[in-house]
C-alpha cells in the first residue's frame, strides 16, 4: 500500500476546484516514487486537464496522467482500486479523447472484486456507482 492519503485523494477527485486539484497534485508529486503514487497521479493530472484553457495543454496534461495511470494499471493488472481511477475517468472523459474501450472491462472487474477493496476506496467507488452508467453494485 502507498503513503497516499486516500481519504483526501477522494474528495479532491469529486471536486470542481482546479485549487484543490493543484493542490492534490502539488502532495502527490511529494511522495516517494511507486505504482500507487503513478496511479493517484495520473488520475489527478487526468482530471486537471477539464479545468485547463487550451486544447494543446488539456490534451499534454492529460496524456501525460494517462501515460502513468496505464503504467501502474500495467504493472498491477489485479489492482481493483486503480481500475476503478481509470473507470471514473473514461466515463466522464470527453468522447473526442478516445479513451473509454475499458469501461465495461474495468466495471465487471470491481464488481467481482468489490469486497477486497479498503474501506476508503469502497466508500467512494460506491458513491461514485449512484451516479455511474456502468458500474453496478448491488447492496
Amino acid at each position: 500500500m502507498g503513503a497516499v492519503n486516500r481519504d483526501r485523494f477522494y474528495r479532491v477527485f469529486e471536486t470542481k476546484s482546479i485549487a484543490k486539484v493543484n493542490e492534490e497534485i502539488t502532495a502527490l508529486d511529494k511522495e516517494s516514487p511507486s505504482v500507487f503514487k503513478d496511479a493517484f497521479l495520473g488520475a489527478m493530472l487526468m482530471k486537471k486537464a477539464q479545468f485547463l484553457k487550451t486544447p494543446k495543454e488539456k490534451i499534454n496534461v492529460f496524456k501525460k496522467g494517462k501515460m502513468l495511470l496505464e503504467s501502474a494499471i500495467k504493472k498491477q493488472p489485479n489492482n481493483a482500486e486503480f481500475r476503478f481511477l481509470r473507470l471514473a475517468i473514461q466515463e466522464n472523459c470527453p468522447k473526442i479523447l478516445k479513451y473509454n474501450s475499458n469501461i465495461n472491462d474495468d466495471a465487471h472487474y470491481i464488481q467481482v472484486n468489490y469486497n477486497r477493496l479498503n474501506s476508503i476506496a469502497k466508500k467512494h467507488i460506491k458513491k461514485y456507482a449512484l451516479h455511474s452508467q456502468a458500474l453496478n453494485l448491488h447492496p
